[in-house]
């Protein structure tokens, strides 16, 4: 069972999602407990036009996605008109990439993504995981590449680019063409979790990360997740030094060093006031 707080703001912009900001960091809850927070296409319009926000606001440095009740995300919501699909390809194809569009938002954000899973995160769920930068599992998870079982290719909302990355070609493929379910134990086994927790400390497990998180520089933390993003489909090494390099000058300038340096030398946590 999920302990997803029932505190959020009180001018709530969304009906399918909610943003309860705590300073820096945006607690994103999938608000569609009956449905297993399945996907309808609003619910994927007000998430994509969260992240198309949250993308140009550097007061937000950190953002966690999680579900109310008893499920992380149990994929699209089959009570969904699929009309805009039957129209032909053309019709169907941009119907498809509203739901992709959400995966690359999240994948070129330049906030860090932490997703708190648990319960069923079953395909667009199971995406929606898999586009975070750091997922941390309940007990009760299990995850699934479900499109493979309703007649479609495995592959979908970037699981063919992220999957094979995280856990290997072999498990990747296996996931992918049996839409068998991962849970929390093989989860952890494979590192396509971080950690698994309690369902009931999933809070505190990323409060512990978050505290950490914060304690880098804005910039820092922003050109990590760039860099890795990069270097994760980087072609050579110097592909990847060259970013690095140019990444490291960036975060040099201002200051960012200069605090993380006295803080370092003062036995104390730096501060860094310009964001």
């Amino acid at each position: 069972m999920s302990t997803v707080s029932a505190t959020t703001d009180a001018l709530q912009p969304y009906e399918n999602i909610l943003i309860h900001k705590e300073g820096p960091v945006d607690w994103v809850t999938f608000n569609r407990p009956d449905k297993l927070n399945a996907l309808s296409y609003e619910m994927v319009a007000e998430i994509t036009d969260y992240l198309q926000k949250v993308t140009a606001d550097p007061s937000i440095r950190i953002i966690v996605l999680r579900g109310a009740g008893r499920a992380y995300c149990a994929g699209l919501d089959f009570n969904t008109d699929f009309s805009q699909m039957k129209t032909g390809p053309a019709q169907g194809l941009l119907s498809q990439q509203k739901f992709s569009a959400m995966i690359k938002l999240m994948h070129h954000c330049p906030q860090p993504i932490i997703s708190l899973v648990h319960g069923p995160a079953c395909g667009g769920g199971f995406a929606l995981a898999l586009g975070s930068d750091i997922r941390i599992a309940g007990e009760s998870v299990k995850m699934n590449a479900a499109f493979i079982k309703i007649g479609l290719s495995g592959c979908e909302l970037g699981m063919s680019y992220f999957l094979p990355r995280m856990i290997g070609l072999s498990v990747a493929n296996e996931l992918l063409m049996t839409g068998r379910f991962i849970h929390a134990d093989r989860a952890l086994r494979t590192g396509l979790v971080s950690d698994v927790v309690p369902d009931d400390q999933l809070e505190a497990a990323a409060q512990e990360l978050i505290d950490d998180m914060l304690k880098t520089s804005p910039i820092g933390l922003r050109m990590t997740k760039e860099t890795m993003r990069e270097g994760i489909s980087a072609t050579s090494l110097e592909a990847s030094l060259a970013i690095e390099d140019r990444n490291q000058m960036l975060a040099a300038q201002g200051p960012y060093l200069k605090e993380g340096i006295a803080a370092f030398f003062e036995g104390r946590d730096p501060v860094y006031d310009d964001v």
